[in-house]
Formats: structure tokens, C-alpha cells, sequence
């Protein structure tokens, strides 16, 4: 009898197992399914979206599911559904999870792609906690216009997760990922980001580009918690920030920011903890940063620095200037911060205070705007640098780093000179031991070197590779016991599953054309990074040709080849179309005086285009490049070209709202002839004081202008009213009817060498320039 019940117990708890793993999954095919099964769905339910194209669909996510048994949308085969067109996703309620879709080819027409939170008239707004998106790719799902701002992932309620995502190519306006914490029902939120592939995210060419921002301006006094972990962010150059923190009790831990142009930074809100990331430079380029430190009470500890040149808001540690009495939108004064057990390596000005002052500037702005607050009650200690070639100064005082506290910093500078803060930085012989590519440690700190031991400092009980600090009098990120290489560059340790990013390099094709009929037909055909290789001949060529690729089209060698647009008045030969990246090389183009060289769409330039042009002949254009508003390049260069005998130029001129702003990032013209440009022979224009801006790039070397501006309203031969980098050097200006052929920001980085000005105005530096004020 004891054998029967003990028998019949057991099946029953077996039964009873059994049912609990028991899933109601319900697979649906069209988004009226779908509905219906969100509308019954109960704690536990998977719907199984049918693999496919899920176009113009606006999903409303709502439903309980508990800890044990969430309720889940995934797609049938990870990856294999697409989510397309007019789309978005909305959640409303408690453990909600989503999994393996995958947003492309579209865009939102909501404020965000991906929000924790639903908004209907028909019901209260339903926020969601507890809930998750992971494994999930969205890729390029830009709003038509640049100016329309959105979020591909908006943060509401608490203890919501984005996790194992990769997200890349946002190029209109807004943040990639925000933690929105209006209400009460948002703050002390604890949400976490983390195991995330952050891939590129090209310039924008103006501010609110951050990858990650963590509140916003006029909630930055409230907690956050949120935890951004574990991500691989790669090619985050959306704009000088790319992460903006302006919440409260934030945890940045374990982040790798590699080829970044910005920097994280605490813009707002306070007691931010930065422990045990990697950025990572190339040694080369000045935009890749660190971290940038405003505010109150942050701890920045166990970070690792590589190969970073940056300087000033991208420089490895950049402490800024505060505004006195600052309002909520601005610059507090950076106090009580703890900068230790950091190490750098290779990088220069690895330190920099003060940075952001503009007292200089206070005749020309409000005293709202003077940052003149320096840095208080901050300690600097136990920080390792190392550099191949040694640095005047290892501190960069912008401003006097007068509150500043340097203790037991060690640094190899190989002899060369440098001001030690009262013994607070000190000199060694060190070596450096080389773990991988993009990180060494360095080695030999003297035996009987005793570590500064602040207050708190026992709380930092790991190093960065979260080896056991305790019995360990080391200094640096990394004590030198158990050294490992942690393969911080391994994609596959972030982002999905299913997806990479990884591009199979390929030889270009060439395409040859021989006459105009072919030449569209095969641009066509053409892949990104092929050649379209056209014989010597005229082509004749009467509607534009569309550009939206990647491609190269350039004549035969030793062979000229002619195209003649007769095309209509203000239509161009080139159209550069979204990701329309073109380079024209030794070819001659005519217009008819009416229509135009090169030109981007007039509207729904939802991605960059490029542009390129070397030793090749324009001439008899309206314009020979007009960008219009809310399109946007990265580079546009002009090099060994003639350009003549045309109304207007360069036009980049579009951006008026005065936002901050512009068409390109980098206007590079190098040795080339100028001859009867009428007006807007160079426009290049950002508008708006925005000290968080600082780009706009023009070079212009070793290159003639004769006969040109006539027209120009202005005056003035060259415009670049705001553009904060500006070279001009070893030009020749001959006989232009100007009153001026520059006028430079010297505020800025505005410089001109070597010019030679015959019968042309002159080139004036004006030191502060009247801007629009952005906030």
C-alpha cells in the first residue's frame, strides 16, 4: 500500500511539473491577430510573430505576465521577422518581454520606435515595469527629415531592460536611447542597458545626437539608478556626448567606447558612479574622448585609457567650469569628485580643468553663460599615466585647478618637465606590458610607493578586471596580479545573438560605360564601392543621374570624358540621394547656366550623403553643389579641380534655425582654381551659441580665387559665419570684388597662414562674434 501511494504521489507531482512548464504559445500571421492575441493574452503566453515582412504595424503591447511567467512577443525564427515601413512598438504593463525582431527599412511615425509606455485617448496612460526588449536589431529606421526628432528606445516606469540589442545609424535628430523620468512613477527606476552593441552612429552635424541620455534637463535633480553596463559602443559619433547623464545615482560599469568621437559625460545630475570602462583611441584622431565631469559628487575609478588625443570637452578627464547660480539647463560647478585608480596610456592632455571657460567672451554673452565656477573639493589620487613621448603638461589648466587635490599619481613622462602639483604627480621609470592591441599595462612602480588612502577608498575593493584589491597597495586600473586579456573587442560578447556587423571586404567592380544610355543602367547595377569607368567621349545627358550608393565614376586614363546636363533650370547633373556617397574623378562637367553640378534632395534626406571631386573640370552651373535644409555629409571635398564660370558655388547654407546645425562636418579644398564664381562661392554656416557644438570643419589650402563674388550681398568672398574649425592657408586671392574674403572667429579655432591677397579686401579676425543663443 505505501509503494501504490508513494507512487501516486509521484506521478501527480510529476503531472503537476509538467503542466507548469506548459507555454500557450499562439502564432500569428497579420497584425489583426496579433491584436486579438495581446487582447487575450495571459501570464505565460508566447505570441510567435510568422517570419516575414511585418510592414506598418503599430503595435500596443499590453498584458500582466509575472516573474515566473512573463508574456512574451518573439519572432518565429530569431531575426527572420522584419519589422517595416510606418512602425513602432509600445508597451503597457508588467513583465512583457520581446525578443529577436528586427526594425529596418522604415521608420516611426510615433515619438519612438521602441517606448515603455502606451498614450491612447481611449485609455490612461499605461507605463510599463518590469518589462524587456532583447536580441532585437534596429538599423537605420530614420525619420524622412533630419530636424524630426524621435527615440528608437524611450525608457519609462521601473525596472525595464534593454539587453543583447544591436542598435546603429541613427541619423535625425534626438537621442538614440533615453531614460525618460518625468512623474513619479519613472524616478528611483533602477532600469538597466546592458550586453548592448551600440554600433555606428554617424555625425549629425549639429547637437542631440547622444547614443544614451539618462533623463533630460529639467528633471535632472531626480534619482535615476539606471545601470548602462557591459555595452560595446563603436563608432558613436553622433555628437560630443555620447552618453549624457543628467539624472541622479547613475552606474556606468564595464563599458568599451571604442573609436567614439565624444565622450561620457555627467551633464546634469549628480553622485555618478564610472567604474571600469574601457576608451579606446587610435592615436591619431583628436575626436575620440573620455570623460567629461560636471556637477556633483561622481566617482571615477578602475578606467582604462588608450591612444585618446582629444583636447578640451574630448580630452581622457575633462573637469569643466560651472556657471554661478547655474539654472537647471546649464553648467553646475563641479564638487566633491573622485578621479582614482585610473590608468592612461598614450594620451594627450590626459587632464584637463577648467575646461568650458568663456570668461574672455563675457562682453558678447549674458552673465548666465559665464562659466567661471571652478572645480572644489575634488581629489585626484593613485592614477597610473604613461606616455611614449613625454608632455609639458600633464594637467591642462584652463582655469586654475586651484580646488583640486593631486595625491600619489605616478606617471612616466620620459623626462620631459612638468608642473607636479606639490608633489601630487610623480615621476617614475615604468615599463609597459602588453596584454593585446589596445591595451598595455604599465609596470614597475617602486616597492616602498604607499597608495593615498582617501575617504571612502575602501569601497573600491576591485580593479578593473575585478581582481580583489584588498592586501594590495597598487595603484592604476589594474593591480598586475592575474593579469588576463579580457578581449574587450570581441563582438560576440555583446548585442544579439543572430546579428553581426561585420562586413565581408570586397574588390570593387568596375563598370564600363560608352554611352549615355548606359550610364544610369549601370550605376544601377552597380554595388557599394564599385567603379563606374566611363571612355573618353561627350555624353550628353538631359535628367539627373541618381546616387544612392556608394560609388566611384571616373574616365579611363589619359582619357577625359565630357558630361553635358541639359537638364531643367535648378535640377542637378548629380542627385546625392540617402547614403548617396559619390567621388567623381578626372572627369569635365557643363552645365547650361540654369541648373546645378551636385545637389542633395530637396526633402526626406533620411541619411548622409558624400561627396568627392579630384582633377576634373566644372563649369556653367547655377550652383555647382547646393545642399538643401536637413540633409547632411560627413565629408565633401574638392582637390586639383577648376571651377568656373558659375552663378554660385558651394551653398551649405541651409541649417538657418540657428540650433546648432549644418550640412557638413568636413569641407576639406585643396589646390583648386576659382575662377568667375559670382555669388556663394564658399557658404558654410552653423547658427546658434551651443558651447556643446564644436564642429563644422573647414580646410582650404593652396588653392586660387580670381573674379569672384561680384555678387555676394555681403561682401564678403568667403562665408563661414559659426564654423568653429576653420584653416585657411597659402591661397591666392586676385582680384575679387570683396570687402572682405574672410572674417574669422578668433574665439574659436578659426586661423589663416600665408595667404597672398592682391585687389581683394582683406581677412579680418573678429576675437568674440554675436551668436543667437540656443537655450
Amino acid at each position: 500500500m505505501k509503494k501504490i501511494i508513494y507512487s501516486f504521489g509521484l506521478c501527480m507531482l510529476l503531472i503537476a511539473c509538467s503542466n507548469s512548464l506548459i507555454v500557450n504559445s499562439i502564432k500569428v500571421t497579420n497584425i489583426d491577430e496579433l491584436n486579438k492575441a495581446i487582447d487575450s493574452c495571459k501570464a505565460g503566453d508566447q505570441i510567435i510573430l510568422a517570419n516575414g515582412i511585418w510592414k506598418d504595424v503599430q503595435i500596443k503591447f499590453r498584458g500582466k505576465g509575472t516573474k515566473d511567467k512573463p508574456i512574451t512577443i518573439k519572432a518565429e525564427t530569431t531575426g527572420k521577422v522584419t519589422i517595416e515601413g510606418e512602425s513602432y512598438l509600445k508597451f503597457g504593463g508588467e513583465y512583457l518581454v520581446v525578443e529577436g525582431l528586427y526594425f529596418k527599412n522604415g521608420f516611426s511615425p510615433s515619438n519612438a520606435v521602441i517606448d515603455f509606455k502606451i498614450s491612447s485617448k481611449d485609455k490612461p496612460d499605461e507605463i510599463s515595469n518590469n518589462c524587456k526588449v532583447t536580441n532585437c536589431v534596429i538599423e537605420d529606421f530614420n525619420k524622412p527629415k533630419r530636424d524630426k526628432s524621435d527615440l528608437w528606445v524611450q525608457f519609462w516606469g521601473r525596472h525595464n531592460t534593454l539587453s543583447n540589442c544591436y542598435i546603429a545609424g541613427k541619423t535625425n535628430r534626438g537621442p538614440t536611447v533615453r531614460v525618460s523620468i518625468a512623474g513619479i512613477e519613472s524616478i528611483n527606476n533602477y532600469h538597466q542597458i546592458v550586453n548592448n552593441h551600440f554600433g555606428p552612429r554617424p555625425v549629425k552635424g549639429g547637437p542631440s545626437g547622444e547614443t544614451i541620455q539618462l533623463g533630460d534637463s529639467y528633471t535632472s535633480m531626480s534619482p535615476s539608478h539606471t545601470m548602462v553596463a557591459n555595452n560595446l559602443f563603436e563608432e558613436c559619433n553622433g555628437e560630443v556626448e555620447v552618453i549624457s547623464s543628467k539624472t541622479n545615482f547613475n552606474i556606468f560599469k564595464n563599458n568599451v567606447f571604442y573609436k567614439s568621437e565624444g565622450s561620457l559625460v555627467t551633464r546634469h545630475g549628480n553622485y555618478s558612479m564610472i567604474d571600469g570602462n574601457y576608451f579606446i583611441g587610435d592615436g591619431e584622431n583628436e575626436n575620440y574622448g573620455g570623460i567629461r565631469i560636471i556637477n556633483t559628487g561622481h566617482w571615477v575609478v578602475n578606467n582604462y585609457f588608450y591612444g585618446l588625443k582629444g583636447k578640451s570637452f574630448r580630452s581622457p578627464l575633462a573637469v569643466m567650469n560651472g556657471i554661478p547660480k547655474s539654472p537647471l539647463n546649464r553648467y553646475n560647478q563641479v564638487t566633491d569628485v573622485v578621479v582614482a585608480y585610473n590608468t592612461y596610456v598614450n594620451c594627450s592632455s590626459p587632464w584637463q580643468f577648467g575646461v568650458g571657460t568663456n570668461i574672455a567672451q563675457a562682453k558678447v554673452l549674458p552673465k548666465s553663460e559665464i562659466r567661471s565656477a571652478r572645480a572644489i573639493r575634488t581629489t585626484v589620487a593613485n592614477n597610473i599615466i604613461y606616455n611614449e613621448k613625454g608632455l609639458e603638461s600633464i594637467v591642462v589648466e584652463n582655469d586654475k585647478a586651484d580646488g583640486v587635490a593631486f595625491m600619489k599619481n605616478i606617471i612616466n613622462n620620459q623626462g620631459v618637465v612638468f608642473k607636479d602639483f606639490d608633489g601630487g604627480i610623480i615621476e617614475a621609470s615604468l615599463d609597459l606590458k602588453k596584454i593585446s592591441d589596445n591595451m598595455y599595462i604599465p609596470t614597475g612602480i617602486p616597492n616602498d610607493f604607499e597608495a593615498f588612502n582617501g575617504f571612502d577608498f575602501n569601497t573600491i575593493e576591485t580593479d578593473l578586471l575585478r581582481v580583489s584589491r584588498k592586501d594590495n597597495n597598487s595603484i592604476g586600473a589594474i593591480i598586475g596580479k592575474d593579469v588576463f586579456n579580457p578581449n574587450i573587442l570581441d563582438k560576440s560578447k555583446y548585442g544579439t545573438t543572430w546579428f553581426s556587423n561585420e562586413v565581408e571586404a570586397r574588390d570593387p567592380v568596375i563598370h564600363t560605360v560608352t554611352n549615355t544610355e548606359e550610364l544610369q543602367t549601370k550605376i544601377n547595377g552597380a554595388s557599394n564601392g564599385d567603379v563606374i569607368s566611363l571612355i573618353k567621349g561627350v555624353y550628353n545627358i538631359d535628367k539627373s543621374v541618381v546616387i544612392n550608393k556608394r560609388l566611384t565614376i571616373e574616365s579611363e586614363p589619359d582619357a577625359k570624358a565630357q558630361l553635358i546636363f541639359s537638364g531643367a533650370s535648378n535640377t542637378p547633373l548629380f542627385s546625392l540621394q540617402p547614403k548617396g556617397k559619390l567621388t567623381i574623378n578626372n572627369i569635365v562637367l557643363k552645365g547650361n547656366i540654369s541648373n546645378y553640378a551636385f545637389a542633395s534632395l530637396k526633402q526626406n534626406m533620411s541619411n548622409h550623403f558624400g561627396l568627392i571631386v579630384s582633377n576634373s573640370e566644372i563649369s556653367n552651373f547655377n550652383y555647382v553643389l547646393k545642399a538643401y535644409k536637413e540633409s547632411f555629409a560627413e565629408r565633401i571635398t574638392f582637390e586639383n579641380t577648376t571651377i568656373s564660370n558659375c552663378e554660385n558655388g558651394i551653398e551649405l547654407s541651409e541649417e538657418k534655425n540657428d540650433k546648432g546645425d549644418y550640412n557638413t562636418e568636413y569641407l576639406t579644398i585643396n589646390n583648386c582654381n576659382f575662377n568667375t564664381i559670382k555669388a556663394n562661392v564658399i557658404d558654410y554656416y552653423r547658427g546658434g551659441y551651443d558651447e556643446s557644438t564644436i564642429g563644422g570643419n573647414l580646410l582650404l589650402t593652396n588653392s586660387t580665387f580670381i573674379n569672384c563674388g561680384a555678387k555676394e550681398k555681403n561682401k564678403r568672398l568667403l562665408n563661414h559665419n559659426g564654423i568653429v574649425n576653420v584653416n585657411i592657408t597659402k591661397n591666392t586671392f586676385k582680384n575679387n570684388p570683396v570687402q572682405f574674403v574672410s572674417i574669422l572667429w578668433g574665439a574659436k579655432n578659426n586661423v589663416e597662414s600665408d595667404n597672398n591677397l592682391m585687389n581683394s579686401g582683406q581677412i579680418k579676425t573678429e576675437e568674440n562674434l554675436v551668436m543667437t543663443m540656443m537655450y
